[in-house]
């Protein structure tokens, strides 16, 4: 039974370090919202229409969000992880049947002018069933059946994503192999998946017939010093099967990117490569804001100040290239700071789950961090110039009901746990 003295005792146990980032980084978020989005006179305006005001509805509605998760038992989002993940499943296949398509992704609800991603709270009860699966004591994963049920766990929702599409959504979900790794995946997996990043590169730079032609070297220069060894008996068979299926692998890069891939999905990872200039079209943006980001210098330009910001120099400054505010308006030392408490928050996160003694807790933990991390990883990038425009929020930052209240969740839950180690059911 839940009493109103053990709510305020969870509260009263919550991570105040973790608190104190997570408002820092929702207001610094919601300061770059407004500069991004006010109008040029920065006459400000208490109307619903004007985004900053809509960010600062969904910041509130946090609250009783953070209300409801604190007010549960910490043991429902253990016992029912599965009932969430279910339910994530469905809303994501219902986008099919009564989605809103917006520039050829169909990706929301809408309600009443409001839209709701779903995607983004997939991402919490996808953690939640990993968590619930891999926390059994029945399951080991280094046996092959548990890796493939967990994998079929984290591929379903990818591939609803793919057919909205959403890459940006559907890369998300590989960092969570990570979290599999630190309980106990083998780690060839995890090398295995460094290593087909390492070749899908190559494959861009230069061309399948030659990458595959490094391979073969590779294989020969194996077999020669196995030969001039002659150590252990070779498996013959099964290394010509491994070299076939990575020149399969190499051949089928080749084909998506040129054939599954949309055109302006491939001039993104051109450019990004240097094979590509197109600083009015697909390079515009990353263009933008490089120059925005280099205009700050040490100290920025101010609040309302940024020239690039103002002249709306950079599209969806808003939402995806939002750090670009940072950057240019706060300089080096204020994006720093952003980075300092991304950093922190992730790191705390980390701290907390290995003080977990529920091995539930400790990989819902793990899965938070990692989900925060390449949030932040690859949005930054994104703006920087170092990784391609894939269309991914930066957490608190970016304008958007549905990515503040999902990662409002993932967190809160974590804390949730954190603050009620012990067994309260």
């Amino acid at each position: 039974m839940i009493t109103a003295s053990n709510t305020q005792s969870r509260f009263f146990n919550i991570d105040l370090i973790s608190v104190g980032i997570f408002i820092l980084l929702v207001i610094i978020g919601w300061g770059n919202v407004v500069s991004a989005t006010l109008s040029y006179d920065n006459e400000f305006k208490f109307d619903l229409n004007e985004i900053y005001i809509k960010q600062l509805l969904w910041i509130g509605l946090t609250v009783p969000i953070i209300l409801g998760i604190f007010s549960l038992n910490s043991k429902v989002y253990e016992r029912f992880a599965s009932i969430f993940y279910g339910i994530s499943l469905l809303s994501l296949a219902g986008l099919f049947v009564a989605g809103k398509t917006v520039a050829g992704q169909t990706c929301w609800y809408e309600f009443g002018g409001f839209s709701i991603q779903p995607s983004e709270f997939a991402k919490v009860a996808t953690s939640l069933a990993i968590a619930k699966f891999v926390s059994d004591v029945q399951i080991n994963l280094k046996n092959f059946n548990h890796q493939i049920s967990v994998l079929v766990i984290i591929i379903l929702p990818v591939i609803l994503i793919f057919f909205q599409p959403d890459p940006g959504s559907m890369l998300v979900y590989s960092v969570l192999f990570l979290v599999l790794y630190r309980e106990g995946l083998p780690a060839w997996y995890l090398w295995a998946g460094f290593f087909a990043i390492f070749l899908f590169y190559l494959t861009l730079v230069f061309d399948a017939i030659y990458v595959v032609g490094g391979l073969g070297v590779g294989l020969l220069y194996f077999v020669y010093l196995y030969f001039q060894q002659r150590r252990a008996r070779i498996n013959m068979p099964l290394v010509l099967m491994i070299f076939a299926l990575l020149v399969g692998y190499v051949f089928s890069i080749s084909f998506v990117f040129n054939n599954v891939f949309k055109p302006h999905h491939r001039d993104r990872f051109n450019i990004l490569l240097g094979k590509e200039v197109d600083l009015k079209g697909t390079g515009y943006n990353t263009n933008q804001s490089e120059i925005a980001i280099g205009s700050g210098g040490w100290h920025g330009k101010g609040f309302l100040e940024g020239t690039q910001t103002r002249g709306d120099f950079v599209p969806e400054q808003h939402t995806d290239y939002i750090f670009t505010i940072v950057g240019e308006e706060w300089g080096f030392l204020g994006a720093s700071l952003v980075i300092l408490l991304f950093s922190g928050l992730i790191l705390r996160i980390i701290y907390l789950s290995e003080k977990q003694k529920n091995n539930f807790n400790r990989i819902y933990g793990y899965c938070v961090a990692a989900i925060f991390f390449v949030h932040f990883l690859i949005n930054v990038g994104m703006v920087l110039g170092v990784m391609p425009t894939i269309g991914i929020p930066l957490p608190f930052f970016s304008y958007g009901g549905s990515g503040l209240w999902s990662f409002t969740v993932l967190l809160f839950i974590f804390l949730k746990l954190d603050a009620n180690k012990i067994n309260d059911w």
